[in-house]
């Protein structure tokens, strides 16, 4: 495909607009002072909010006389294809410029210094830690982040500085498409297995990408993954580690979960201090729980020392950043109990993820609701899966949810279940019907259970059920 340049374009229709990416997309269009019109399903997003305070036209469902014939650029989000969705076939008839959606912001990482984030955990919370720092001490970034930020309003930040932070996703091998100067690589652990054959497979994506480094830019990468590590090696530019282990150049230690009250935002989470080689280089709080957040963390303050920023303003930055949505979030309460969702789908994050909780709340009765996303995935880490809830009192699996690209996949929520019988009978069961289990669980829950919804589906309508209706209210 001939390379364009959006800069000289005003007119773009983008078909499957409402999704967190397509929708941030639209936010930086929109800032450019182009115009945009869109089309996606009748199904309410949390975008769309976004696109009517934007004032941009969704026409909900797809067809060929959705696109504007004055349009100069039809983006398209990559869960369509031409082959099932006409707006999008009669789109690529045109004869118009199409772009994808990590065509159309890998034209943008050309046009800006890009500070990718990628990884197959963290990558959501880090870009949007990078991203907050960044404009907190007065760089205005441009950002792209995978989830909304209440600050924000969105998953998009709109700045008029050099930078555009991104949340660089490997799915569909979407990373072939930017451009970094930095890149930060949090994890790489074998995911999306509809997409990947093999671990192999998996790597390799990420490996081609920090080849794409220029030898001025840099990799911050976590030294404590092995497969980190080899990825790693394949990169030409200058090379930061960080992580927990003697041998990082940026060490995270003296890791300390604080007690603090869930409905207060403004107490921080946890305090951490890092080291810079054998140098102490500074002390942290943070309002994000979890020592994985603390990495996280230690990975922005690496990447923002290598880009030259002053570290006590760094450090006040990061203090007062208060989490993404599906994060970690704090739903409400009632009858005492706390109720907290988040987006962790698969077994490392979900290990990690009730690791925080249990260091928060070491005395209380931890029950999860966990809703399993696609039969590829579950089927391929199905044993990861039936060993990631070590933390949790009470575990209640959902039936998987297959999203648009999957109906059925020869395993079920059961065969996790089964497998957790072996080694903690009674711990787990599956819940076919979420009404069920929400009626069963305000009838138990009581002040000493935080119960917390697990998953990339629809699992939050559970604990959003559950708070207590002056809560819902409010939101």
């Amino acid at each position: 495909m001939e390379r364009i340049s959006l800069n000289a374009l005003n007119r773009i229709h983008m078909i499957g607009i409402k999704g967190a990416g397509m929708a941030a997309l639209a936010q930086i269009f929109v800032h450019q002072g182009k115009r945009i019109t869109g089309s996606d399903t009748d199904e309410v997003f949390f975008t769309d909010s976004i696109l009517k305070m934007l004032h941009i036209p969704v026409r909900e469902g797809f067809s060929p006389e959705n696109v504007p014939s004055d349009a100069e650029v039809i983006v398209y989000s990559t869960s369509y294809s031409p082959e099932r969705n006409s707006e999008l076939k009669a789109a690529f008839e045109s004869g118009k410029p199409v772009l994808s959606y990590p065509e159309a912001v890998g034209v943008l990482t050309r046009e800006y210094l890009t500070l990718a984030v990628s990884g197959t955990h963290g990558k959501t919370t880090t870009s949007a830690l990078l991203g907050h720092v960044l404009e907190r001490i007065g760089e205005s970034p441009t950002a792209i982040v995978g989830s909304r930020i209440a600050a924000w309003g969105g998953g998009a930040l709109l700045g008029t500085g050099q930078y555009l932070v991104l949340e660089a996703d490997e799915y569909q091998n979407k990373l072939k498409e930017y451009q970094p100067f930095s890149v930060i690589l949090t994890s790489a652990d074998f995911d999306h297995p509809d997409f990947f054959a093999d671990v192999e497979a998996y790597e390799s994506v990420f490996r081609d990408f920090v080849k794409r480094i220029p030898s001025h830019g840099v990799l911050v990468y976590c030294c404590d993954s092995v497969a980190v590590e080899r990825v790693a090696a394949s990169a030409h530019c200058q090379k930061i580690s960080y992580g927990q282990g003697e041998g990082a150049m940026y060490r995270m230690t003296g890791y300390t979960p604080l007690a603090t009250s869930p409905s207060d935002p403004s107490s921080p989470l946890q305090h951490f201090s890092v080291l810079k080689g054998e140098e102490f280089f500074g002390e942290y709080d943070l309002r994000l729980a979890g020592r994985h957040n603390a990495l996280n963390a230690t990975a922005v303050i690496a990447l923002s020392d290598f880009l030259r920023k002053e570290r006590q303003l760094v450090a006040s930055a990061l203090a007062t950043f208060l989490g993404t949505e599906r994060r970690f979030e704090y739903v409400g309460e009632h009858f005492g109990a706390l109720l907290y969702d988040d987006y962790a789908h698969h077994p490392e994050e979900i290990r990690v993820t009730l690791r925080a909780f249990r260091e928060m709340f070491p005395g209380k009765t931890i029950t999860v609701v966990f809703h399993p996303h696609t039969f590829t995935r579950t089927k391929a880490l199905l044993q990861e899966f039936a060993q990631c809830f070590e933390d949790a009192d009470r575990v209640h699996i959902l039936d998987i949810y297959g999203s648009a690209r999957e109906e059925r996949g020869g395993v079920s929520s059961q065969d996790i279940v089964d497998i957790m019988e072996r080694f903690a009978p009674g711990k787990s069961r599956v819940a076919h019907e979420s009404e069920v289990l929400i009626s069963d669980l305000r009838k138990s829950m009581g002040r000493n259970d935080v119960i917390i919804s697990l998953g990339a589906g629809d699992v939050w309508k559970v604990t959003h059920a559950l708070v207590k209706p002056e809560d819902v209210s409010a939101k």
